[in-house]
């Protein structure tokens, strides 16, 4: 994990602050669209090893739960877009994706209080945040019973 200053996150049982970032076609893309479904809202960057291993466990994740009310919205601190899109393609990402490139001084960085990457969060249907940075089976655990599963 990449890490940066220690300020307080975002907490579980609080409703997500809104994201609403360009997607690589430049339309904006915003978290408040998802209400209804379980949103992962996973912050990552290109230049990050451990969000390109995290990046793999996702795309083997995804089908299994996106026509099931599953969606993930990637925020990439990346500061050059040609760096972000060569990792989408090259991790096979198909989720939505948005770009803050301001990096670590971006306003979401600041507004959620991210001081490490990778950092996701499960967001439930009614947009309350439920848990932090579940990865593989657990992850897979809460999917399901949020799902109904």
């Amino acid at each position: 994990m990449i890490q940066r200053g220690a300020d307080a996150q975002i907490k579980q049982g609080y409703n997500a602050p809104e994201v609403a970032l360009p997607s690589a076609t430049g339309d904006t893309v915003r978290l408040s669209s998802l209400k209804g479904k379980v949103v992962l809202l996973d912050f990552w960057a290109s230049w990050c090893g451990p969000c390109r291993v995290s990046n793999k466990g996702l795309a083997k994740l995804y089908p299994k739960f996106k026509d099931k009310g599953f969606e993930i919205l990637g925020v990439s601190l990346d500061e050059d877009h040609a760096d972000w899109q060569k990792a989408v393609k090259k991790d096979k990402i198909s989720w939505l994706q948005v770009i803050d490139d301001g990096g670590w001084e971006s306003v979401t960085v600041n507004k959620w209080r991210i001081s490490a990457i990778p950092t996701s969060y499960l967001i439930n249907k009614e947009g309350v945040l439920i848990a932090m940075d579940l990865e593989g089976k657990e992850l897979e655990k809460a999917l399901r019973q949020l799902l109904g599963e």
